[in-house]
């Protein structure tokens, strides 16, 4: 009954070109297109289970701060608010010593922790900018579902193993989404050339 509730919201935001993204993700079954090794993906994924462990054992940081842990080859992309410095630090360095973490893209602000509506908001935005990943063409093996997208404070975050010419052509189409007020590409690029890519 969930599962056709999610599908019923997709299918009514964002129509018929992005069902099959949606149905991707929601199925799990977006790793067969995606760019990173079964390995990776799992990794990937224990980082983001465990920062969220580590961090909602923190009461202080529970209580003070909301945030989102993404984590994309080894690559983790954390948003959200702190409501004070010390919190923002504290969150960050206890993501940085976790097994399998190469970098941290800090985009956690100090600031008030956001509403219901206004994550509602961004949850919006995020469908909305999926679907018009859809839509970039002239592309040959762009594939919207290797394309992570994050919204926060209606900013949009785009992660990914992409071709440099396929993160231009993404950061593009979002451009023209409504209420979509910044775009942070935070990309991996691998080369062109290599066709089996």
């Amino acid at each position: 009954m969930k599962l056709s509730f999610a599908l019923l919201c997709i299918f009514s935001l964002t129509g018929c070109s992005s069902l099959a993204n949606g149905l991707a993700e929601l199925t799990g079954l977006s790793f067969l297109h995606d760019r990173r090794s079964s390995a990776v993906i799992t990794l990937d994924e224990n980082i983001e289970d465990s920062a969220i462990i580590e961090l909602h054992a923190l009461d202080d940081v529970k209580e003070h701060a909301h945030f989102n842990i993404t984590s994309y080859n080894g690559k983790v992309l954390v948003t959200g608010e702190a409501e004070s410095e010390a919190i923002r630090e504290k969150i960050i360095a206890n993501i940085r010593i976790i097994s399998g973490v190469k970098l941290v893209h800090n985009e956690l602000v100090v600031a008030p922790i956001s509403t219901m509506q206004e994550r509602s908001g961004d949850a919006l935005i995020t469908i909305k900018v999926k679907d018009a990943l859809t839509e970039v063409k002239g592309k040959p093996g762009f594939d919207a579902t290797r394309v992570k997208v994050i919204t926060e404070r209606k900013v949009v975050y785009l992660m990914g193993i992409v071709h440099e010419e396929e993160g231009i052509a993404a950061a593009k189409v979002v451009q023209n989404v409504t209420g979509v007020s910044k775009i942070v590409a935070v990309f991996e690029y691998i080369d062109y050339t290599n066709k089996n890519n």
